[in-house]
C-alpha cells in the first residue's frame, strides 16, 4: 500500500514536471498579446505577397519550411560558443567570437522564415499567434544579448563578453522552447493532410449529375473531404484540405486546370495534385475516380 506522503510527494514532482505546461497555456489565452501582434503579422504579410520570394523563404523549392534548418545553424553556432567559453576561454576566445558573429548573422534569415511562416498561420490560430510573437521576441532579446557579448569581446572586455553569451544562451533555450511547442504541438509547418491520406477502398462521394463541368465542389470521403472536378479529360479528385494550414481549397479559384487557395495562394494542379506555387511546400494527395451506376466514387491510389 502506498503511504499518504509517498502520494504527495508523487503529486508534488507532477506538478512540478507540468508547470511549464501550465505557463504555456497561460500564454496562449494572453489575449492582451493580439493588437500587437495582429499589426505585426499584417505588416509582414503586407510584405511577402505570394510569390518567388514567398516560395523561397517558406520552403517550397525545398520540400519543406526553410526555418527550421536554419534554426539549427544559429543555436548551433551560439551554443557552441558558449561551450568553447566554458572549456577554453582563453585559447577558445578568437573561436567563440567567430561562432557569435555566425550565429548572430545566421538569425537574420531564421528570423525571416520564421516570421513568414507564422504570419501564415496566427489569422486561423490565437493561440499560434500569441506563442510566436513571445517566440520572435525571446529570441531578439538572446540575439541582442549576444551582440553585445561580441562587442565585449572586442573591447577586451573578455569575462564581460562570457557572462553575456551566457546569459544570451539561456534566453535562447526559451525561445527555443516555445519555437518546438509551435511546431510540435500547434503544427505550424506540418504538412496538413499526413494523418488523413484517405481510404485504399472504392467510396461513394457523389452523384455525376451533380458534379457539373469545370465547377468545384468539396465532398466527403468516409470523413476526409475531398475536392471534385469534372473537365474534358475526365473527373478529378484531389485532398480538399490545403497541406499548407489547412483551408478548404474548394473555397478557392479554380482557372482550368489550377486551384488557388483562398488562405495564402498556394496553386495547385487538379490532376494530380502536384504544387505549383507556394508558400506551401508539398502537393496534395490525389485520388483514383470511376462512375459506377450514375455514381462517382474515389479511392486512394494503391
Amino acid at each position: 500500500m502506498t503511504c499518504e506522503c509517498c502520494r504527495d510527494g508523487y503529486r508534488s514532482r507532477v506538478s512540478t514536471a507540468l508547470q511549464p505546461r501550465t505557463a504555456i497555456t497561460s500564454l496562449e489565452h494572453a489575449t492582451a498579446l493580439d493588437p500587437p501582434a495582429k499589426a505585426v503579422a499584417g505588416k509582414i504579410r503586407g510584405l511577402l505577397k505570394p510569390g518567388a520570394l514567398k516560395d523561397a523563404i517558406s520552403g517550397t523549392w525545398l520540400g519543406h519550411p526553410v526555418h527550421p534548418l536554419l534554426v539549427e545553424l544559429v543555436i548551433g553556432s551560439l551554443l557552441s560558443a558558449s561551450l568553447v567559453d566554458a572549456f577554453a576561454p582563453r585559447s577558445g576566445a578568437k573561436a567563440a567570437e567567430r561562432l557569435i558573429s555566425i550565429g548572430v548573422a545566421a538569425a537574420v534569415p531564421t528570423a525571416l522564415t520564421g516570421a513568414s511562416d507564422w504570419a501564415d498561420t496566427e489569422l486561423s490560430d490565437g493561440a499560434v499567434r500569441r506563442v510566436g510573437l513571445v517566440h520572435a521576441g525571446t529570441n531578439a532579446t538572446a540575439q541582442l544579448l549576444y551582440i553585445a557579448s561580441l562587442l565585449a569581446r572586442r573591447r577586451g572586455h573578455g569575462a564581460r563578453g562570457r557572462l553575456l553569451a551566457l546569459a544570451g544562451a539561456t534566453v535562447l533555450g526559451g525561445g527555443g522552447y516555445l519555437g518546438a511547442h509551435l511546431s510540435y504541438v500547434r503544427g505550424v509547418g506540418v504538412n496538413q493532410t499526413v494523418f488523413d491520406e484517405g481510404s485504399s477502398d472504392w467510396t461513394d462521394v457523389i452523384a455525376g449529375a451533380d458534379l457539373p463541368d469545370g465547377q468545384p465542389k468539396s465532398v466527403q470521403a468516409d470523413g476526409t473531404p475531398v475536392l471534385m472536378v469534372r473537365q474534358r479529360d475526365g473527373v478529378h479528385a484531389i485532398h480538399d484540405r490545403c497541406s499548407h494550414r489547412g483551408c478548404l481549397l474548394s473555397d478557392g479559384e479554380l482557372d482550368g486546370r489550377v486551384i488557388t487557395c483562398a488562405c495564402h495562394g498556394s496553386k495547385f494542379d487538379v490532376r494530380d495534385g502536384s504544387l505549383l506555387r507556394g508558400p506551401a511546400t508539398v502537393g496534395q494527395p490525389a485520388f483514383e475516380t470511376r462512375e459506377n451506376n450514375g455514381r462517382i466514387e474515389v479511392r486512394r491510389p494503391g
